[in-house]
């Protein structure tokens, strides 16, 4: 069952930490979120395997946006 991690708020991307294929564990940052200044991790809610990344660096991202799915 996969696990789609998506953005707590609006911001812009500022780096992917993995690439499809990368193990993760939960805790694992996937990318950093740029937001309100500050950046933020947005990390792996559980332990899997990256099955797709769904933004780019410099993306700007609405809240709710899905960022990564992990199976």
């Amino acid at each position: 069952m996969s696990e789609v991690i998506t953005s707590p708020m609006v911001g812009k991307i500022l780096d992917v930490k993995v690439s499809v294929g990368d193990q993760v564990s939960e805790g694992d940052e996937v990318v950093i979120l740029e937001a309100m200044k500050m950046e933020m991790p947005i990390v792996a809610p559980v332990d899997g395997t990256i099955k797709a990344i769904n933004v780019t660096v410099g993306q700007s991202v609405e809240s709710d946006t899905a960022i990564a799915e992990i199976e």
